[in-house]
């Protein structure tokens, strides 16, 4: 069972002090937990080299996939598949951030990965800081997590520079590039989000900017904010799957400018393929003896419960629960019925007293550096709460 620690909650107003406006969801419950979830430092080691040892296979299996032509079996839009060569081919294409979200870890539960967040994963405000403050206006030790995502994330914006290099090596080789940062505009998490991003990178030596991304202006030869200004990389809170269907001629405006050499974005074409659920089955393919997989097909499992999903989604929607005999036993509608189904052995999450289960949310900037819990229902969707941690 979890066991959770009772802490005092931040008020609304300090929240919106720190720029968290999200703090209440649509039927007026707060959304950010007032209990920690307490881990162990030993647990707090095995997530940490659970999340290293499965980036390594996502990048074995990316580069599996490619090798062999299997974007249609991922579900990757035909009209991005030159992106995601052309960004996996040169290392400059550089992954910034993404976030694994993992079943057990705790109360002696095997860990087991549920998917991969590569491209555009949130939650990034409230791991980074707000669990942060949580301890830190209990007047506790704020080293008692592991959590160290601002430092990691802006550690890695100095390897757009020198790669796999020491990062000690930037202020040699940095010669004042701009990065522009770019989010949807009404959005106040994903707003906030490209804004931390922007000063982890400033923080880091870039020059930045920032420009909704209605303003952002394109052709052949850069990218460029409002005022004409051109960048070097650009980074948008803007899923690739959706600008493929959305944006089709962006998409192909994209692809030149990357192979004009023009521009980097960030997060690359190539997470497209990490975000794709698909990619689990590929995973159990190449790794079927890997303690962290649970068993994923293109097709329904037979005699085992289990979970549907679409190979792109958010939220929790277009999952459905099966029962071994098939039936659903809950389900939750949405806009990505169109994609692709992959089929995932199902797996009990961590639950407390009350009941409640939890899904641990590991953050991976060039190796894993923050964890932070989902409480809720047996699919965890947009009204799950936002739980932070303590190590005892």
């Amino acid at each position: 069972m979890i066991t959770l620690q009772e802490i005092s909650p931040i008020s609304s107003d300090k929240l919106e002090a720190m720029g968290f406006t999200w703090h209440t969801d649509a039927d007026g419950s707060r959304y950010v937990n007032d209990e920690l979830v307490e881990i162990s430092s030993d647990e707090a080691e095995a997530y940490y080299e659970a999340a290293n040892e499965l980036y390594d296979m996502y990048v074995e299996a990316a580069g599996y996939v490619i090798e062999n032509d299997l974007f249609f079996e991922l579900g990757i839009p035909f009209n991005l598949v030159d992106a995601i060569k052309k960004s996996w081919e040169n290392d400059v294409h550089w992954h910034l951030y993404g976030r694994f979200d993992l079943a057990g870890g705790i109360d002696g539960k095997p860990i087991k990965l549920l998917e991969f967040n590569a491209d555009t994963p949130t939650s990034l405000f409230e791991t980074a800081l707000l669990q942060w403050a949580l301890l830190k206006n209990n007047d506790m030790d704020e080293n008692r997590q592991f959590n160290n995502v601002y430092e990691a994330i802006s550690e890695n914006f100095k390897r757009l520079i020198t790669l796999f290099d020491d990062t000690e090596l930037f202020d040699e080789r940095y010669d004042g590039w701009k990065i522009l940062f770019s989010s949807v505009e009404g959005n106040d998490e994903e707003e906030a989000t490209v804004r931390l991003l922007r000063q982890m990178a400033t923080d880091a030596g870039f020059n930045t900017g920032f420009e909704y991304l209605h303003n952002v202006q394109f052709n052949d030869d850069g990218i460029y904010d409002a005022q004409g200004n051109e960048y070097e990389y650009w980074f948008k809170l803007f899923p690739w799957e959706d600008i493929a269907s959305d944006e089709p001629e962006l998409a192909t405006t994209l692809n030149k400018i990357m192979l004009n050499q023009k521009a980097i974005i960030l997060n690359p074409a190539y997470t497209l393929l990490f975000q794709s659920k698909g990619m689990m089955k590929i995973l159990c393919d190449l790794f079927p003896d890997s303690p962290y997989l649970l068993k994923t097909s293109f097709e329904p499992l037979k005699g085992i419960k289990q979970v549907e999903k679409s190979v792109f989604g958010r939220e929790g929607a277009n999952v459905r629960i099966i029962q071994a005999d098939g039936t659903t036993i809950e389900k939750i509608d949405g806009p990505y019925d169109n994609y692709r189904k992959v089929y995932q052995e199902y797996v009990e999450l961590p639950k407390d007293a009350k009941g409640k289960k939890y899904q641990a949310g590991l953050f991976f900037a060039y190796e894993a550096c923050g964890l932070a819990f989902r409480k809720g229902g047996e699919i965890m969707n947009n009204m799950s709460k936002f739980v932070g941690h303590v190590i005892e």
